[in-house]
C-alpha cells in the first residue's frame, strides 16, 4: 500500500524514492510485525486468560505436559497472522497476484485453524474440528487461489528438480501430443504441497519454541530464493525460473519472521501462550504456497526437513502398530519419542533448530550444485 501512495511522490521529493527498494521495504515490513506482535500479546495473553481459553491437554500425551501446561492460553498465532497480514498489506506491492494468493493460503488456512482451536477451547476439549472438515476447509483455501493463479497465467506447470540445472517437469508437455489440460494436474500436486506443509507444520507444534523455529528459519530460506526467483538477471545466473513478482514476497517472508520473534517472546519455555492450530496450519499452508510460488517445490522437503521428520514419525508409528502390534517410537510425533528417553524439552527444541539451520544452509547450495 505504502508502495503505491509513496512511490509518486519521488517527484516531489527524493527521500520517497526508497520505498521503490525491496530490501527497504522488507526491513520494514520484519519490523512492523515484530513491532505488533510484541506489543499485543502482553494484551492478547491477559485476555486469554481472563476468559479461561486455555490450551486443552491430552491425557494421553507426556505426564510432564499434563502437570506443567495446563491453564496456557491458545490461539497465540490470532496476533502473528494479523502482525505478517497488516506488515504485507502496508510494504507489499499490491499489484502482484502472488502476494493475494499467498495471503489468502494464509488467512484461509488460519481461518480453519481459529474455528478447531475455538470448538477445542468452548468445548473444553481436545477433538476441536473433525479432520475431514479440515481437509475440506485446506482444498478450498488452497486450491482455489492455485486455481486462480494457474488459470490466469501467474503460474506455470513447470516442476523443477534441485541439483539438476535446466531439468524440470513440465506438467502441461508429460508426453508429445499432450493436450494442455494435463496441466491442471500441477494445481492438484500443488494442493497436496499446501495440504502437507500446513498438516506437517501443525504435528510438530507440540513443544516450546519448536515449531516457530523452523518456520522462521524456512521463511528466511525462501525470503532468499524468492528475491532471486524475481530477479531476471540472478535468476539467469542461478539457472532458477524468473517469477515476476517473487520479489515482494520476501518481504512477506521476512514479516513472517518479524511476527515470529514478537511470538517467540512470550512462547519461548517455559511458553506464556500456545500458537495453537490458527497458527501451525496457517504458517505451514503459507511455506507451502511460498515453495510452490517460487518454484521451489521439491526443495521444501529440504528446507522443512524437521516438518518431514515428524510428520514421517507419526506415518511410521501409525502404520508398524496396525501392521504387527508394535510401535517403533516411545511417542509420536517424533519429538515426544525424545521426551520419553529423557531429554529435556529445551534440548530438544535446540536441537531441532539446529538441524533446520543446516537443512537450510543445504538447500542454499543447491543453487549453485546447478
Amino acid at each position: 500500500m505504502l508502495y503505491h501512495l509513496l512511490v509518486p511522490l519521488a517527484d516531489e521529493h527524493i527521500f520517497f524514492n526508497v520505498f521503490r527498494y525491496t530490501s527497504f521495504r522488507t526491513a520494514w515490513a520484519m519490523i512492523t510485525a515484530l513491532g505488533f506482535c510484541y506489543g499485543l500479546y502482553p494484551w492478547f495473553i491477559n485476555w486469554m486468560k481472563s476468559r479461561k481459553l486455555a490450551q486443552v491437554i491430552r491425557d494421553d500425551g507426556p505426564q510432564a505436559h499434563i502437570e506443567a501446561k495446563v491453564g496456557t492460553p491458545t490461539m497465540g498465532g490470532v496476533p502473528m497472522l494479523i502482525g505478517i497480514a497488516l506488515a504485507g498489506l502496508l510494504w507489499c506491492r499490491l499489484d502482484q497476484p502472488v502476494v493475494w494468493v499467498s495471503l489468502t493460503v494464509l488467512l484461509g488456512y488460519g481461518l480453519i485453524g481459529f474455528v478447531d482451536d475455538w470448538k477445542k477451547v468452548m468445548q473444553k476439549s481436545s477433538d476441536g474440528l473433525a479432520g475431514r472438515w479440515k481437509i475440506v476447509g485446506q482444498i478450498v483455501f488452497g486450491g482455489g487461489p492455485l486455481a486462480y493463479a494457474y488459470a490466469a497465467g501467474h503460474l506455470s506447470a513447470e516442476l523443477p528438480l534441485p541439483f539438476l540445472k535446466g531439468v524440470s517437469i513440465d506438467f502441461a508437455n508429460l508426453y508429445d501430443g499432450a493436450p494442455p489440460e494435463l496441466g491442471w494436474l500441477y494445481v492438484a500436486f500443488g494442493l497436496f504441497i499446501l495440504v502437507g506443509a500446513s498438516n506437517a507444520v501443525n504435528l510438530t507444534d507440540g513443544l516450546d519454541g519448536l515449531a516457530i523455529g523452523p518456520v522462521m528459519t524456512s521463511a528466511v530460506t525462501f525470503g532468499i530464493l524468492a528475491y532471486i526467483a524475481g530477479h531476471a538477471g540472478f535468476a539467469e545466473y542461478l539457472a532458477v525460473i524468473n517469477v515476476p513478482g517473487a520479489g515482494e514476497l520476501t518481504i512477506l517472508c521476512m514479516a513472517v519472521v518479524g511476527a515470529g520473534l514478537g511470538f517467540l517472546w512470550y512462547n519461548s519455555y517455559p511458553a506464556q501462550i500456545f500458537m495453537g492450530d490458527v497458527g501451525s496450519l496457517a504458517l505451514g499452508g503459507l511455506l507451502g504456497a511460498l515453495a510452490i510460488l517460487t518454484k521451489h517445490e521439491i526443495l521444501l522437503a529440504l528446507v522443512g526437513g524437521i516438518f518431514v521428520l515428524e510428520t514421517l514419525s507419526v506415518i511410521i508409528q501409525v502404520a508398524s502398530f496396525k501392521m504387527t502390534g508394535k510401535r517403533v517410537f516411545a511417542m509420536a510425533p517424533i519429538h515426544h519419542h525424545y521426551e520419553k528417553k529423557g531429554w529435556s524439552e529445551p534440548k530438544i527444541i535446540v536441537r531441532f533448530w539446529i538441524i533446520s539451520i543446516l537443512l537450510a544452509l543445504v538447500a542454499l547450495t543447491t543453487l549453485k550444485l546447478r
